[in-house]
């Protein structure tokens, strides 16, 4: 345990815990501040300096610098889940909560790594710009949503003309804006024979158009490990059921857990794929027979689209009429 070093990670900085040395430091969360820990680290662990193994939490976007630099240097990380990190702090009896604290613990939490967990992380540029730009087309489509909601409610109620007039333009714009960024995500697919052959077979499925594919790549990508219950649950597809006592029940929902944006992408997909691809008319007619209501049958339909995908995706494949069989 000598060799790992513990890194809690925030916004501006990274608290550090050397084991060897039972030190504790704090420096920039940034390139300057990664150059300088590894500088004192060389000089404690000299020869030793290959086994070093970095231990720390996602933390969105403030990880992913310490990510990329270790994955530039070489550096063996155990990237621990904040969860497992949480459970396994409070079966050691910790109850101080701050940075130092949680740097110290992370030194230790190498006990907790399975098989494989233990590497060095790696950085796709091409990866890292599919998910950022995701993040951006997310965010600006929940923008333009805002913006159609509150021009729903001043037109129904005749508000001002003014902003009205300055709504519809702004949602025109944002429109636009949308479009901009899925040819941007388009570009960096085209560019990569990996992510283009998998944009294909995705499509290849009657129904799943540019959008759908984008988003249904973008979720594979991310997940990479994930199987097919996993990725149902990401899409927030899976179905959940609420019951308390004798009081509360309701029947199967699904979670919505997941973003919204792979459900959105795939809905006219669906009315596309009930009405001209024979195996998936045939499953929505099948439950439609079995009194099954038109929008429960519709998921279900959506929950064989991405979970097909994610085979053809998997499989480097093309669909086929006989592939959901």
């Amino acid at each position: 345990m000598d060799n790992c070093i513990g890194i809690d990670v925030s916004k501006a900085s990274i608290n550090v815990h050397i084991s060897k040395t039972k030190q504790d430091f704090e420096f920039v969360n940034s390139l300057k501040g990664f150059k300088s820990l590894y500088s004192k680290l060389k000089k404690i662990y000299k020869k030793e300096i290959e086994d070093i193994v970095f231990i720390f939490e996602p933390t969105g976007s403030y990880s992913e610098a310490l990510r990329k630099y270790c994955s530039n240097q070489n550096i063996k990380c155990f990237i621990i889940n904040p969860k497992q990190f949480s459970n396994y702090a409070k079966a050691l009896g910790v109850e101080v909560k701050n940075d130092i604290e949680d740097a110290r613990v992370l030194s230790k939490a190498i006990d907790i790594a399975k098989e494989g967990q233990v590497k060095v992380p790696v950085y796709d540029e091409d990866i890292e710009r599919l998910k950022e730009l995701m993040g951006y087309y997310k965010f600006t489509t929940k923008q333009t949503t805002q913006q159609k909601n509150h021009l729903e409610s001043l037109t129904s109620k005749e508000g001002d003309f003014f902003a009205i007039k300055s709504l519809r333009q702004s949602i025109k714009e944002s429109k636009e804006k949308e479009k901009r960024i899925l040819n941007q995500m388009q570009g960096v697919i085209d560019n990569n024979e990996k992510y283009r052959k998998g944009y294909e077979n995705i499509t290849s499925i009657k129904g799943v158009g540019q959008i759908g594919g984008i988003a249904l790549l973008h979720l594979f990508i991310k997940y990479p490990e994930a199987n097919q219950r996993q990725i149902t649950s990401l899409a927030g597809l899976n179905p959940i059921y609420k019951q308390s006592g004798t009081s509360i029940q309701s029947g199967y929902k699904i979670s919505k857990s997941g973003s919204r944006i792979y459900r959105g992408s795939l809905f006219m997909g669906v009315m596309t794929a009930i009405r001209f691809e024979a195996s998936f008319k045939a499953f929505f007619e099948r439950l439609i027979a079995n009194n099954k209501q038109t929008t429960q049958a519709q998921i279900a339909v959506m929950r064989k689209m991405i979970i097909t995908a994610h085979s053809l995706y998997k499989n480097d494949r093309k669909f086929e009429q006989n592939f959901v069989q």
